[in-house]
């Protein structure tokens, strides 16, 4: 049940009964919410001012009419009008016991909104280059991909999650000659690692994997085919030393998509360009020189251009280099055409701070693909600074002068990295604090709402405990008089759990996951809150065994909390234990 989008509805009936000729364009602008001062009450609507103008009338005058008619409304205390046209609503105890029963009736579908009707996206994140283990840079991307395609998921929508494998290009024959060395440093060489190179130990496994295949063959070979074979042994170990950091995460992915599928003759890079110069999307001329630093792209000579600014872009982009190579965004246009062939007309695309410059681009080049069919939503995640006890912290490194994923997960655990990466918004930058997340306090994010559920299991053992004659089972929880919980308390924590649908909707709309971990960590403070009252007034305790029939009403409200956080967590994928040693 979802109480807005309930009144929304309602609003906009009042609204065509009485003024008929208002168009369906118009009325979808109509919003109610949470009025910004809770003392106002508990709902708000814009209505009358989106109407009024067109109408030709007063916002006040037609929110006058509106307040009129829901007066009557049984489940409506008051109604008012605020401002230059705002409508309150105070609700009765009623339509919020409503809610709590729906909580009890829906359980893990609670708030589960259908907006994406079954629709195709893909989520591509990650995507670091296979040239080593997973860095604490990726770990944020990571985890905000991963939460925002369990979110549309829960959405209704047909989420395929995808890494793009960057296995072609100067940065992987640079990966096989480093193999090479470690080849030669398992067949008994003294070796040095030049500037460049990739010095970590991760590769020595490869190394010796090469060395026990081919023996000393590899030296026999010419230089360059030794290389492209060690960079493919390289190639394969690191792919799959990227897929066990990430599982330690939890994130997996459904399609990984092999960059070197799109060049060579035939592929996609050389299909699409003669694609585009079909469309006219393409043609031959020069490009003015940038102000101040001089990107790749540009040289000054006459090139292949796409013609980027028809859709968006700030300038045209090269596609051709001088020495007959493809550009970095050719290769980005094929892609997000194979991308939309596929049958993905929505695409979101994480990529990380560097990555700005990016955006416009690639909306470009997602509406020239698809001809305006296909949408793309490009997210960037900002870098973190890694604290202890708020200064500069740090670790023992596995890998080189990298701070890796593995190390992050070692130190804290999976829930708290995912939590708290998740914690803020992903274009803000963050401070992620050793110290914070292995405190058991209220400062603590993740241990507040994790600990919040596990009070909340507790409550119910105590239940158990206290009145072992008391029935709990789902169905004595669904039968339970919630017309007892009438108290301030009760009614404020309802209130919350009623505001989960429109924050899961809200969060989807917007791509923005953190809203999530925002509002499980609200209505864990709410629980904890609640209980602390109980220590001073009987009653609002959750367990009293002088009165069974409120003690089964409140349960079924620690249930539906327990319930909410529950489906919170599950989309960031973070646990929900039952108990906190």
């Amino acid at each position: 049940m979802d109480i807005f989008a309930l009144f929304t509805t309602r609003v906009i009936e009042a609204l065509r009964a009485d003024y008929p000729q208002l168009d369906e364009e118009l009325l979808a602008r109509v919003v109610v919410e949470p009025p910004r001062d809770p003392a106002h009450g508990d709902l708000s609507t814009n209505a009358a001012m989106v109407v009024a103008k067109p109408l030709g009338k007063n916002p006040r005058e037609v929110a006058s009419g509106l307040v009129e008619r829901f007066k009557s409304a049984p489940d409506v205390t008051s109604v008012d009008v605020a401002g230059p046209g705002f409508i309150n609503f105070r609700l009765a105890d009623s339509i919020w016991h409503q809610v709590l029963r729906a909580v009890g009736a829906q359980g893990e579908n609670f708030g589960r909104p259908d907006l994406g009707k079954g629709e195709r996206v893909n989520v591509e994140y990650v995507s670091a280059n296979p040239t080593g283990p997973m860095h604490v840079g990726h770990t944020r991307g990571a985890v905000f991909g991963d939460a925002l395609a369990s979110l549309m998921a829960w959405s209704g929508y047909d989420v395929t999650r995808e890494y793009y494998i960057n296995d072609t290009g100067g940065q992987t024959i640079i990966l096989g000659q480093s193999a090479m060395l470690r080849y030669r440093e398992a067949l008994g060489e003294a070796i040095e690692i030049p500037p460049g190179f990739y010095p970590g130990d991760y590769l020595v496994p490869v190394g010796k994997a090469l060395a026990s295949e081919y023996g000393k063959s590899l030296l026999d070979m010419p230089e360059q085919e030794a290389v492209l074979i060690a960079r493919e042994a390289a190639l394969a170990a690191m792919m799959e030393l990227v897929k066990a950091d990430l599982a330690q995460l939890n994130i997996h992915h459904d399609e990984f998509f092999s960059e070197r599928t799109l060049h060579g003759e035939g592929g996609d890079i050389e299909s699409t360009l003669a694609w585009l110069r079909e469309e006219g999307m393409v043609y031959e001329g020069r490009l003015d020189p940038p102000k101040g630093k001089t990107p790749e792209e540009w040289e000054d000579r006459e090139q292949t251009l796409f013609r980027a600014t028809d859709y968006g872009d700030d300038t045209d982009r090269a596609l051709i280099k001088s020495d007959g190579s493809y550009t970095y965004f050719a290769a980005d246009i094929a892609y997000h055409r194979n991308k939309y062939l596929r049958g993905f007309k929505h695409m979101i695309n994480v990529l990380g701070a560097d990555h700005s410059g990016y955006v416009k681009r690639l909306q470009a080049a997602v509406k020239a693909v698809s001809h305006g069919e296909a949408d793309i939503d490009v997210r960037i995640c900002q870098l973190v600074r890694l604290l202890k006890n708020g200064e500069p912290f740090k670790m023992s490194k596995r890998s080189g002068d990298l701070v890796t994923l593995a190390d992050v997960v070692d130190e804290v655990g999976a829930d708290a990295t995912r939590f708290m990466l998740l914690f803020r918004r992903n274009d803000a930058s963050m401070d992620f604090d050793f110290a914070l997340v292995k405190e058991q306090t209220r400062d603590n994010p993740v241990f507040y709402v994790q600990y919040a559920h596990a009070r909340a299991c507790s409550i119910f053992r105590t239940a158990e405990r206290d009145m072992p004659e008391l029935d709990v089972s789902p169905a004595a929880l669904a039968g339970a008089e919630l017309e007892l919980l009438g108290s301030a308390a009760d009614i404020e924590l309802i209130r919350l759990l009623g505001a989960w649908p429109r924050t899961v909707a809200a969060a989807t709309i917007a791509h923005e996951p953190h809203r999530i971990a925002f509002y499980v960590h609200e209505l864990a403070g709410a629980l904890h809150g609640f209980w602390a009252k109980g220590k001073d007034d009987p009653q609002l305790r959750f367990v009293n065994p002088s009165s069974p029939k409120l003690t089964l009403a409140r349960l079924a409200l620690v249930d539906a909390v327990r319930q909410v956080i529950r489906n919170g967590l599950g989309i960031l994928g973070v646990s929900a234990p039952e108990e906190l040693s």
